[in-house]
This record gives structure tokens, sequence and C-alpha cells, in this order.
């Protein structure tokens, strides 16, 4: 643990130094308003971290009219074909779920049979404009689904990509956008939308990273990714009913097996939970409930 949040630049920068893959990141410090971060604007592959910015397009296309969350959409087995995660692709042809439906499991479940849905019926120029709107630069969605079998050699132009400070930004934007109409209707929503998508984000399943060494009961909004070259997650901590940081982590060029024989998913996911673990203690400690 650390005492001071001064100490917290140094503190996250240390726990990295120590790992053999590289690790980036971007804190936002909601209490006092710094950021700090390394290497915040080198593209990373995005993996599913990308599902919070089609998230938050299809629902600039229901603010507009352009999409119904109601409307009632039948998977069928085409949508199940080359879909490694999520629990859609296990389901019988022809279940029939709401778009809404589809938008939770894309963030609760990483479900990619939902993700293929969405991105259908937005198209993937319309979610790469909507990143360039809200000035996510750093973004480029390159694919519908990943394909399978991605080697983890694979270069960065074969996936989606992302920065951590872009998705810093975006977590940003939409919770300030949960009571700011201005921050709202940068994305192209509405404060009402704003509130449903970090809800949605509350019920994530996948809680191996940012939540992992936190107090239980914490509230955290995240959404998680799974790559061929690393883990990441990107998450909106809260403590005693507020946010208090927004950390957005990415490991890359991480090993199939560790120098001591760990497995390279297991450190990813450790570093990013330490990572999380060091803003807890260093951010917002004196608002914690007596």
């Amino acid at each position: 643990m650390i005492g001071h949040a001064v100490d917290l630049e140094a503190h996250v920068a240390a726990l990295c130094a120590r790992e053999p893959f590289a690790i980036s990141y971007w804190i936002k410090d909601l209490v006092d308003g710094r950021v700090i971060q390394r290497d915040g604007a080198q593209p990373v592959p995005a993996a599913s971290t990308r599902k919070v910015s089609i998230l938050m397009a299809a629902f600039k296309a229901v603010h507009a009219g352009q999409l119904d969350l109601d409307e009632r959409i039948v998977i069928e087995t085409r949508h199940r074909e080359d879909v490694a995660s999520g629990v859609l692709r296990f389901m019988s042809p022809g279940l029939v779920i709401t778009l809404r439906d589809a938008l939770v499991q894309m963030i609760i479940t990483s479900d990619n049979v939902a993700t293929r849905l969405i991105v259908e019926r937005l198209g993937l120029p319309a979610i790469n404009g909507f990143c360039q709107s809200v000035g996510l630069t750093g973004t480029v969605h390159r694919v519908v689904i990943p394909p399978l079998g991605t080697p983890p050699d694979h270069s960065l132009d074969a996936v989606t990509t992302t920065t951590p400070a872009d998705q810093g930004l975006l977590l940003d934007l939409i919770w300030r956008g949960t009571g700011d109409e201005a921050a709202a209707r940068r994305l192209g929503s509405s404060p009402a939308l704003c509130r449903d998508a970090i809800e949605i984000m509350t019920w994530q399943q996948h809680r191996n990273m940012i939540p992992s060494l936190l107090p239980f009961e914490t509230v955290v909004a995240n959404k998680t990714g799974r790559g061929a070259r690393g883990r990441m997650d990107v998450g909106l901590v809260f403590r005693s009913g507020r946010p208090i940081f927004i950390l957005a982590a990415y490991s890359d060029r991480v090993p199939l097996i560790m120098p001591d024989g760990t497995p390279g998913h297991a450190a990813a996911f450790s570093i990013i939970g330490r990572l999380a673990r060091a803003c807890w203690d260093g951010i917002g400690a004196e608002l914690a409930s007596p």
C-alpha cells in the first residue's frame, strides 16, 4: 500500500518496470483531476475494450432514431461462426433477443455473436466516424469480429487498435455525460443513455483485472479485453458512491509462459489488478465511509 496520492505516479511506474512485457496505462484521478500515464498515446491492440466505443456509437444511433433498443433480432447459425467469446454461440439458432440485450451481452460477457449483430447494423465506417467525432484519434476499428487463430506476432494493422488515452477519454466523457448535457451531446447521446452505459458496465462478469484486488463490494464499471498479444481492461472505479479514478491499462507482447513458469495471461491479469489497487490506495481514501 502507499500512503499519499503524491506517491502514486512513482509507485505504478515501479510496478510496471518489473514486468518483462509492455504495459501502458492512462489514469485519471477524479478527486483532483490529474492524469498519470505511461505510453498513453501509443497504439495497442484494442481487443474487446473496443466494445465501449461500439456501445456508445450504438447509443448515438438510438438517440438519433436510427436504431431501436426494442428491435427483436433472430440469432442465425451464421452469427455463431468463428466466434470464441460470450454465451450466445452456445444457444440454439432461432433465439430472439432485443438490440438492448445484444448491447448488454456485448459488454458484460464480451459476447461476439452480440457484437456481430450490432456492428452489422452500424457498419465500421459509422463506428470509426463516431470515434473521430469525439476525439478518439488513435482508435481504428478494422474488423467486425477478430479472426480466430490470429498469431501472437500479428501486426497492429491486422486488428482494431486504440490507445489508453483514447479509452480513458471515452470513459471520462461517458461519466460526465451522465449529468452534463454538453458532454452527452459530444457523444451524440443523452444523459439517460450515458447513465445506461455506466450501469451496463457495472454488470461486467469478467472481474479478473481491475476489480480483482479491490474490496469485494467495490462498484467498477469496466470492459475487459483478450487478445493474441495481451490482456487489457478499462474502467471507472467508485468509492462511497462516487467515481474516484479511471484506469485504462494494456499489456502487450505478453509471453505464453513467464520465466518462472507462470502463464503469461495470469501475469497480465496480476499487473493490471495491482495497478488498480495502487490507484485505490492512493486516490480518494479520505472518502471512505467510517
